[in-house]
């Protein structure tokens, strides 16, 4: 093997790298495992704790904590829980720019009674026309709302049920584009597959976001409603005399407000120091009274100190940005204050005297970052408003944000283009203000205020703002994203369970434990001590180059994930197998053992490589076109088949090498006494079955069929929708219990239970009769839930009554968290893969007959997989329930039989190009019989790996695994009865086709 060199290199800098990002979550661990042995279950203190060690270096001596869990690999909500918001969008808001901001005092009015009733009410609307004709019972609608922008919806005549209907319909419009600014945010945030469902109430949004570790940062995300302003600027020194005039009138107010002051402690307190220092005896008398007049003189500093502050009350709290020896500032920027400060300071520099003393047109914004390590103070900026209140440029001209490097600062940017009417006045405002600054403002916080050295056209600028990358993609990613179509704000925050369960997770953690060892059991005793620990070694490489590598990417694991690293890891078994078969079919042919593993390798290269791209080219446009759990999988999937590929391909050959320069492998056969005769010589006629296999494939699809269009599907809350009770408990509670409990009750729903807010606090959700939207349902729901739990303790001797007041917290429908358009980006992410993966196979193979086998047996495992999910749910005694996890499950299947597929057909390939005159049928079932061993032993051990986690992972992974075994199973079997013969089918017609044209051609 040639760059042997290069591979160790790259191999010891990979671990390097993978040792470093992994080490993170190593100290995060060790950081929270103190946090809660200081806390000992309080969660106040555990809190004060985390955040008292945010800032500090806990790492390297330069990683801050707040850092290190930036860094750590993360999990998502079904692994590790996270945190949950509900969003109010403002209706009101809406209606106001429905309005054009209509100044009529009684429309203002009834808009704000609507808002303060918000939480009693669900229909905003409704509320607010109530309100409206309260106030004015000769209200007429279209005199507010007949503007231009409603001119062909709304007449100056429309009567108000018309127009109410207008506005619920702008309204839904309204809420929606929000909704999808946010999920445009949220997926763009980063891998961390979240739930985010529009609930019964009006402009409600609930977010669940897995394992969340910046929750200021995600507030910033989901509040902020992209409002980009650009801002001319005053200079300190032009109003500073201002300042200070209104320094002292502020000072006036207070002195006003607080009244005299005495200073009779202050007497008793000296008069005291003096008495004690009488009572010293002689020989200390000396020392104490210095020591005395050493506090004294503190004393009277402090005095002093808080004296100024009386005097100078803005600028005690307001840090002026003025030098050393008196000069103020020609900038923006005003000065710096403690955050604890800045509410203070903005209601002085609101106050209508101070108002007076300062130029109209002078506003003031906070900087957005703090400047300094701790991040307790931030910036005061000046603004110049020139155009009536309004800034000069509004983010609507942007038409594209990204992140971008400035390499003469060393430091992320924001790159962004505008249209062609924005680049117009951006070129005229940088024109105007050469030498001066123009601040741009996001979301009322100032991100920079650079100085305009040269007018700017074409519209491309940049935000600079010594940002670090990801509060650079943040912005970027707001930025684009769009503008919400009004305010948003957090009514509501909790930090929520795994969905799955900490038992769940448990088990299957020890299952997949469980599984890795019985696999690695199975590769030695297939072929021997030596290769099975080769294989093995280099199986756990993969994994933890994939978990290295997902932890540099802050990537969030999921279940979806584990799909993926499943379906890796499956893939790295079979290059091992490939190998492992092609140096033992080498070694029979009588070659000497270093040439035949040499040849081994060499001739399985190209059917790993061929199975590998494909699965990456899958991996590829599902990212691309996917969202949450299909880019999770998508993730772990193109990491984990490069990794494999490494691992499989370069590393286990360099220990090979290595152990024959050494001597170390003499007797290798790969065999055992189980394996040695283990399918040597198989001659099984598979083309010649094909005919009952076209039978019994078509019959299963025609049932699958039949049962979707009849039985349908049990699909899950994800797409369905469901219902929330929040449900308290006198003390903690296990949420599988207590699921087990319910699940008779809710029978052929989905029902899911986790922690919020507390391990004494439970959320069950349930699609049971969602479709029903009659007040008795929710009833109903309580009453079930009651019957299940009062026999458990966990109640008591209550009525359903008192159950209802003492227990359940509150209620709430909730919407599908994947909506139609995600359902359509799913559909096709997985067309657009199965068409590159086609096309990919006729430019390798250089024949369609592949391509259109490759379909078709995928075709036929995704049907059946789902047809039977149709047939038998509510039959078999597990859950069957189509969810994200299912999809994910879907893909990987896919995934997992393009591979076998891909192998088997560059097996038919080399054969025919050995025996190109041998008959079509002969050469194909000769390649079949030949990779026989392969397919089967790589099925065996994923299938081990499958079963261990499928009987020991626990009942809420269950339908999961059950559908990637019954992947195995099937993919499998098209590969050898389906994707084989169809392809031969096409070869055999093309031929006689052929024959019949030479013989015409004869007969001429």
């Amino acid at each position: 093997m040639q760059n042997k060199g290069f591979i160790r290199v790259f191999a010891v800098l990979l671990t390097l790298v993978c040792l470093f990002y992994l080490s993170f979550s190593l100290v995060t661990r060790h950081q929270t495992k103190k946090a809660e042995e200081y806390a000992n279950g309080d969660s106040a203190k555990y809190a004060q704790f985390m955040d008292s060690i945010s800032t500090e270096k806990v790492y390297l001596w330069y990683y801050t904590f707040k850092q290190c869990r930036e860094m750590e690999i993360g999990l998502g909500l079904d692994l590790k829980g996270g945190m949950n918001v509900t969003l109010q969008i403002s209706v009101a808001d809406v209606l106001k720019s429905l309005s054009n901001n209509n100044p009529d005092v009684n429309f203002n009015k009834a808009l704000a009674e609507a808002t303060a009733n918000q939480a009693e009410n669900k229909d905003f609307l409704s509320a607010f026309y109530d309100a409206y004709k309260r106030l004015d019972p000769n209200v007429k609608l279209s005199a507010i709302f007949s503007t231009f922008q409603l001119k062909e919806k709304i007449k100056p005549n429309t009567p108000n049920d018309e127009v109410l209907k207008v506005l619920r319909s702008e309204l839904n419009d309204a809420i929606d584009n929000s909704f999808n600014v946010l999920r445009t945010r949220i997926d763009r945030f980063g891998v961390v597959a979240p739930n985010i469902q529009r609930l019964e109430k009006d402009g409600r949004i609930l977010v669940e976001l897995p394992g969340v570790k910046e929750p200021e940062r995600v507030r910033k995300l989901l509040q902020g409603s992209a409002n980009l302003e650009f801002w001319e600027t005053y200079n300190l020194n032009e109003f500073s005399n201002q300042l200070s005039a209104a320094n002292e009138i502020i000072a006036k107010l207070e002195s006003e407000k607080a009244g005299a002051t005495t200073t009779v402690a202050d007497s008793v307190a000296t008069v005291a120091v003096a008495d004690t220092a009488a009572a010293v005896p002689v020989s200390k008398k000396d020392s104490i009274a210095q020591k005395i007049k050493e506090l004294k003189e503190a004393e009277n500093e402090k005095q002093n100190i808080e004296a100024w502050k009386k005097q100078n009350p803005l600028f005690s709290k307001l840090q002026m940005n003025v030098s050393p020896d008196g000069r103020v500032s020609a900038s923006p920027a005003v000065g710096i204050a403690h955050y604890s400060d800045t509410a203070a300071i903005n209601r002085y520099l609101a106050l209508p005297q101070v108002r007076e003393l300062l130029p109209a047109n002078l506003m003031f914004k906070w900087g957005v970052k703090a400047i300094d390590e701790k991040e307790q103070y931030y910036q005061l900026v000046a603004l110049k408003s020139t155009n009536g209140g309004r800034p000069p440029l509004e983010g609507d001209v942007i038409t594209d944000a990204r992140e971008d490097f400035d390499r003469t600062t060393n430091s992320a940017i924001v790159s962004m283009s505008m249209n062609a009417e924005g680049s117009k006045i951006w070129e005229q405002l940088t024109r105007e203000n050469i030498g001066k600054c123009i601040a741009i403002v996001l979301d009322n916080q100032v991100y920079s205020f650079p100085v305009v050295n040269t007018e700017i056209s074409g519209g491309n600028s940049q935000i600079s703002g010594n940002f670090t990358p990801e509060e650079a993609k943040d912005l970027a990613n707001v930025l684009k994203s769009g503008k919400m179509a009004a305010s948003v704000k957090i009514v509501q925050e909790d930090i929520i369970g795994p969905s799955l369960g900490q038992e769940a997770i448990q088990a299957g953690i020890i299952s997949f434990i469980f599984a890795l060892v019985l696999l690695m059991i199975y590769m030695i005793s297939m072929y021997g001590v030596a290769p099975g620990l080769i294989a093995n070694g280099g199986i756990i490489c993969n994994l933890f180059f994939t978990m290295g590598v997902l932890a540099s990417f802050q990537a969030v694991l999921t279940l979806s994930g584990i799909a993926g690293l499943v379906l890796s890891m499956g893939m790295a078994v079979d290059a091992n197998v490939l190998i492992f078969e092609r140096s033992k079919e080498e070694l029979r042919l009588g070659k000497n053992l270093k040439t035949s593993i040499s040849d081994g390798y060499k001739n399985a290269f190209s059917a790993i490589f061929d199975s590998n791209l494909t699965s990456v080219i899958t991996g590829v446009i599902l990212f691309m076109f996917g969202t949450g759990p299909i880019k999770g999988f998508a993730t772990t999937l193109i990491i984990g088949i490069l990794m494999s590929f490494f691992t499989a391909v370069f590393l286990t050959r360099l220990v090979f090498e290595k152990g024959l320069d050494k001597g170390w492998f003499k007797n290798l056969t790969f065999t055992t006494p189980l394996t040695k005769n283990f399918l040597a010589h198989p001659s099984v006629n598979f083309l010649g079955q094909r005919k009952t296999a076209y039978i019994v494939a078509i019959v299963l699809v025609v049932l699958g069929i039949v049962s979707f269009g009849f039985k349908g599907l049990n699909q899950g809350i994800e797409f369905t929708g469901g219902r929330n009770y929040i449900v308290r408990f006198d003390k903690p509670v296990s949420t599988v219990d207590i699921a087990d409990k319910l699940k008779p009750s809710f029978e052929g729903s989905t029902l899911s239970v986790i922690t919020i807010g507390g391990d004494n606090q439970v959320r069950i959700s349930t699609n049971y009769k969602i479709a029903d939207s009659s007040e008795g349902v929710d009833t109903e729901i309580e009453s079930l839930i009651y019957n299940g739990l009062k026999d458990g303790n966990y109640i008591g001797d209550i009525s359903q009554q008192q159950f209802k007041d003492q227990h359940v917290m509150s209620t709430q429908k909730v919407g599908p968290s994947i909506a139609d358009d995600i359902k359509i980006g799913a559909f096709w992410a997985v067309i657009f893969s199965l068409i590159a993966i086609a096309l990919y196979i006729l430019l390798r193979f250089r024949d369609i007959s592949f391509s259109v086998g490759t379909l078709t047996a995928l075709a036929f495992d995704t049907v059946i997989i789902i047809g039977f999910y149709s047939i038998f749910y509510g039959i078999l005694p597990f859950s069957m329930e189509i969810d994200q996890s299912f999809i994910a499950a879907i893909l990987t299947v896919i995934g997992y039989s393009v591979n076998d597929k891909v192998v088997v057909f560059d097996r038919v390939r080399e054969v025919a190009g050995i025996y190109p005159k041998r008959d079509k049928k002969i050469v194909i079932n000769d390649a079949l019989n030949s990779t026989l061993s392969r397919t089967i032993n790589t099925s065996s051990s994923t299938f081990i790996v499958l079963l261990c986690i499928f009987i020991l992972g626990g009942d809420t992974i269950r339908s999961f695994t059950f559908a990637m075994l019954l992947g195995v199973i099937i993919g499998t079997l098209s590969t050898l009865y389906m994707a084989v013969p169809v392809a031969y089918e096409l070869q055999s017609r093309k031929q006689k086709k052929e024959l019949a044209a030479e013989a015409a051609k004869a007969a001429k």
